[in-house]
C-alpha cells in the first residue's frame, strides 16, 4: 500500500480540525501561513492539500478573503458517478442500467417508510406534480424536472438532508450522463399513471403497495435499458 504524500496528510489534518472545531460550511479555516505552522509543513503542500480539498466541496479558497469550509454539496459525487456510467457504457457494459438498479434499491427500500406516514401538505404536492405530469403528457413528453421534483418531493417527510442529496445527486449523474446518451422515452400516460400509483398507496399507507408501486415504474425504466 502506497504511503500517503504529505499533502494527502495534510488534507487529512484538515478535516480532523473542521471536525474538531465544529466548524459549519462559510466558516473560517486558519490562514496559509498558520496552517503551515500548525502542520510544520511547506507552503507547496498545503497549497496542494488545499487545491485538492476545494476540488471536493471541503473548503472554498476566496481569493483576497481567506479560506472556509466548502459547501460540502455532493456534486463531485454526481460528477463520479456520470463519468463512471459513460466510460462503462462506451465500452458495451451497462453503465446506466447500473445507476437505475441502485437508485431503485433505494427507492423501493424508502417508499415504504414514506407510507407509514406522510403530512397531507406533502401529499398535495405530489398530487400537484402528477397534475403537472398530465399537462405535460400533453404536449407529448413529461418534463424531467418534473419527475426529479416528484421524486425529491416524496422522501420530504423523512426529513433526511443527506437522503435527499443523496438522491439529488443520482438525477444530477443521470441528467449529465443522457446529454450523450439516449435511454429512450416512455408512453407519458404510463409515467403518469405509474406516479399517480405511487401516491395513491403512500396516502393509503399502504406500504406494500407502494413498493410494489415503485419497483413497477423502474421495471419500465429497467426494460428500456436493457439490449434491444
Amino acid at each position: 500500500m502506497a504511503r500517503p504524500t504529505m499533502a494527502q496528510d495534510i488534507e487529512r489534518r484538515i478535516k480532523e480540525l473542521i471536525l474538531e472545531r465544529r466548524l459549519a460550511p462559510g466558516d473560517a479555516l486558519p490562514t496559509e501561513a498558520e496552517l503551515m505552522e500548525l502542520f510544520e509543513a511547506g507552503r507547496v503542500s498545503v497549497r496542494e492539500a488545499l487545491k485538492s480539498l476545494q476540488a471536493v466541496n471541503v473548503v472554498e479558497i476566496r481569493r483576497g478573503f481567506g479560506t472556509f469550509v466548502g459547501s460540502l454539496s455532493l456534486s463531485p459525487f454526481a460528477e463520479g458517478l456520470a463519468f463512471r456510467a459513460a466510460v462503462r457504457h462506451r465500452q458495451g457494459q451497462p453503465g446506466l442500467a447500473e445507476l437505475m438498479k441502485v437508485r431503485e434499491a433505494l427507492e423501493a427500500g424508502l417508499v415504504g417508510a414514506v407510507a407509514a406516514g406522510v403530512p397531507d401538505e406533502d401529499l398535495e404536492v405530489l398530487r400537484a406534480l402528477v397534475v403537472k405530469m398530465e399537462e405535460e403528457a400533453g404536449t407529448g413528453r413529461v418534463a424531467r424536472a418534473t419527475d426529479r421534483a416528484f421524486h425529491l418531493a416524496l422522501y420530504a417527510s423523512l426529513d433526511n438532508h443527506l437522503l435527499s442529496e443523496v438522491l439529488d445527486a443520482f438525477w444530477a449523474a443521470m441528467d449529465r450522463v443522457r446529454e450523450d446518451l439516449d435511454d429512450g422515452h416512455q408512453d407519458p400516460w404510463v409515467t403518469c399513471a405509474q406516479h399517480r400509483e405511487i401516491v395513491e398507496a403512500v396516502a393509503a399507507a399502504d406500504g406494500l403497495r407502494a413498493v410494489s408501486a415503485m419497483r413497477t415504474h423502474f421495471d419500465g425504466i429497467r426494460t428500456r435499458l436493457s439490449p434491444a
